[in-house]
Order: structure tokens, then C-alpha cells, then sequence
């Protein structure tokens, strides 16, 4: 019966970097912004390519609208502009507005994939195998932006995706600005690395960002230009960079780089749950660490993070056995 029904999400798929773009609707007339189109080559999957840059349903940064396109506003080095992409009979539609509208354009090949190779991959699990045949679309990403995907990564630090997402959605909403275009109604550009700078302590409290957390970003915006100059690195070289900055660590910059650069190798390490996963999909090892993960991993050296991707997309995940940690509010204290 494998293939016959679309598997439905669920939260570790979603966690794989899975997007629903629904499609069948007529697009809506729009005012017209600077176009390209792309023919990619093989199999794509814009929800599945572009879905790891989602922080949350509600990110005002990322839509997924019934017309089968995606929308994304950037804070590129030109200014804020605004993406969509659709992907319509086997072509890439682009458009895109704001003073950035140039350089996403200029990338749109890169941020959908272009620069991976999905090749180089070999299955060594069956999990892994069927998860790989089930998903041919699959690409990794590359934005060519660093702190776009650095300053959420840091606020996922040690608290749950809810806590986190809710304190990004916060923040880009008030300190962000609109985004150029006749964008879906709520999407917002986040701010330059001088407004994060400027946010007043009692804001970060009030979006239940820790004091830890906090300072980290603003250490971060303080040096970002130098930050963003990883994106002509390798990745292991940008990971060094970034994790020069007090509070970032391993799992940060592994997390980053998956973004910035498509870093097919970058397998995150640190995670609550994700060694878990990993241990239980490939031997069925629920309570593996670090250690484990990454030696069940090592066939796939190389492409440890697209065989994690893969994993977690396969939706095989041990069973609950304790409560979901608790989440905190710190802005109501």
C-alpha cells in the first residue's frame, strides 16, 4: 500500500522541514514585480525544499498560500524584498519586490536547490531508503543569508518550538517592517541588525526570551556583517566563525549553515530528541546519545544531515513515554 496515499503530516515530518503547499486554486491578480523563470532539473518539491525556512504556522516571514506558491521576505544586503515562487508545470515561476528583489531573484536557483547534490547520496537503511523514494523532491536549501536563520536558531535554544516561535513571531511583528509587495495579509521583513540591537530588555522578556538567550543574539547583531561573510565559506569554516560568538554553539551553528548554505553534512548535534529518533529509525535504540547518533550516521558521511532530514520525514519515531516539557512564559513573571 506504500506510495498509493500521501502520508499525512505529523509532527516529526513537520520537524523534517515538510510543507504543505496546497495548489488547484487560480492565482490571484497581482501588481506585477521583477520575474524570472527556472526549469529545474529532476523532481521538486517546493514545500519539502523551502519548508526548514518555516518557523512555525504562524511565521510572518513564510507563506503557503492556496495558489501553490510560497512566499518569503527576506532582509537581504540590498534591503527587505519579498519572494514568491510557484512551481507550475515543471517551471519556476518567480517574482519578487523591494529594493532586494534583484539579489532573491539573482538566487532563486540556489535557494531551491540548484547547488545540491541529491546524487552523491546513498541509501544504507531501508527506513532511510523508503523515506528517499517516497520524497524525490527533496533538495537542501541554500539562502546565502546568516542571520536570518542564526537569530531564530538561537531563540530554539533550550526551550520548546512553541516558546520559540511565538518569541520570533513577536519580535519580527513589532520590530520588523511590512513586506514590499501585495504580500498575504501579515507577513513582515525581520529587523536590520541595528533594530535587533535596540530592542529594550523588558521586549525580550514580554516575547519570553531568556536573558541568556537574549544577550547571545545581541553579541551576534554586533559583528553581523562579519557573520554574514560566512556565506562564502565552507561550511565547517562558517561553523568555526559563528560559534567565536559567546552562546553559540555546535547546535546553533549546525542549524544555521543547514540554511545559509544547503550544508548536506552539518547533522545537528545537542538535540533533546533527535538522537532518539535517529537510534530508534536505524536500531532501534530509543535512549541513543550524541555518540550513537553519530556512529549509526557515519555510512552517510558526508550526507549526515540529509539522512537525518530523511529520518525524521520517514515519520518513524518511538512512542511518547514521558510528558512534553513544559512550557514556560517567563513574560508573565
Amino acid at each position: 500500500m506504500a506510495g498509493r496515499f500521501p502520508q499525512r503530516p505529523t509532527r516529526t515530518t513537520v520537524r523534517g522541514g515538510d510543507v504543505v503547499v496546497p495548489g488547484g486554486v487560480p492565482r490571484q491578480k497581482a501588481v506585477a514585480g521583477r520575474r524570472r523563470t527556472w526549469v529545474p532539473e529532476g523532481v521538486l518539491d517546493l514545500g519539502l525544499v523551502l519548508g526548514p525556512l518555516r518557523r512555525g504556522p504562524g511565521d510572518p516571514t513564510f507563506r503557503a498560500v492556496p495558489d501553490g506558491s510560497v512566499w518569503r521576505a527576506s532582509r537581504t544586503p540590498a534591503g527587505a524584498g519579498t519572494l514568491r515562487v510557484a512551481l507550475r508545470g515543471g517551471v519556476v515561476e518567480a517574482e519578487a519586490w523591494g529594493p532586494g528583489a534583484e539579489w532573491l531573484l539573482d538566487r532563486v536557483p540556489s535557494l531551491l536547490g540548484a547547488l545540491d547534490e541529491p546524487d552523491a547520496f546513498v541509501p544504507r537503511h531501508r527506513v532511510v531508503a523508503m523515506a528517499w523514494r517516497r520524497r524525490p523532491g527533496l533538495r537542501l536549501t541554500r539562502t546565502g543569508l546568516v542571520l536570518e536563520s542564526l537569530i531564530p536558531s538561537v531563540l530554539e535554544q533550550k526551550v520548546t518550538t512553541d516558546e520559540a516561535y511565538r518569541a520570533w513571531r513577536l519580535l519580527v511583528r513589532k520590530y520588523g517592517e511590512p513586506a514590499p509587495g501585495p504580500v498575504p495579509p501579515g507577513m513582515f521583513v525581520m529587523p536590520t541588525a541595528r533594530e535587533w540591537a535596540l530592542i529594550p530588555s523588558w521586549e525580550w522578556h514580554r516575547a519570553g526570551v531568556d536573558d541568556k538567550r537574549a544577550a547571545t543574539i545581541l553579541r551576534a547583531v554586533r559583528v553581523a556583517g562579519r557573520l554574514e561573510e560566512a556565506v562564502g565559506m565552507a561550511a565547517g569554516e562558517a561553523r568555526a566563525r559563528l560559534e567565536l560568538v559567546p552562546g553559540i554553539g555546535p547546535w546553533t551553528s549546525a542549524e544555521t549553515v543547514q540554511r545559509s548554505h544547503g550544508a548536506a553534512d552539518a547533522v545537528t548535534v545537542g538535540d533533546l530528541h533527535l538522537p532518539g529518533i535517529v537510534g530508534f529509525a536505524l536500531a532501534g535504540d530509543r535512549d541513543a546519545d550524541d555518540s550513537v547518533m553519530l556512529a549509526l550516521l557515519e555510512p552517510y558521511a558526508g550526507q549526515r544531515h540529509r539522512a537525518a532530514r530523511l529520518i525524521l520525514l520517514s515519520g518513524r519515531v518511538p512512542a511518547r513515554r514521558a510528558p512534553r516539557m513544559r512550557r514556560g512564559d517567563i513574560g508573565r513573571l
